[in-house]
């Protein structure tokens, strides 16, 4: 996989759990991942919102409340991203009002 990596894009998708589930920490957060996250080299799709209330079919998986999707070019973009100073402010001040965070990872053409 390591030759086809350098080939594919990197998806990364985040989920956060809060621990106050409010409308209004719900969009704090949203608003961090835009002003931090979003003009990273290396970023082709950038993504970021609440849960969809009325999508509760038994498929769905309702235990975050704000997702996050970034897709990079390449691994080596995605790794440069996780050490940026903006990325790691975003985490310094946001992470104590996190429950849970659960990353995903692939590889897409």
């Amino acid at each position: 996989m390591s030759d086809a990596s350098n080939q594919l894009q990197l998806v990364h998708n985040v989920y956060f759990t809060l621990k106050e589930r409010t409308e209004e920490n719900i969009q704090k957060l949203v608003n961090a991942c835009f002003k931090y996250l979003k003009d990273h080299p290396g970023v082709t799709f950038f993504g970021a919102g609440p849960l969809v209330p009325e999508l509760a079919r038994p498929v769905n998986d309702r235990d975050f409340d704000v997702a996050l999707l970034v897709v990079f070019r390449s691994k080596a973009d995605h790794d440069i991203y996780q050490t940026a100073p903006d990325h790691l402010k975003f985490i310094e001040e946001n992470k104590p009002t996190w429950e849970k965070v659960r990353v995903f990872d692939n590889y897409t053409k």
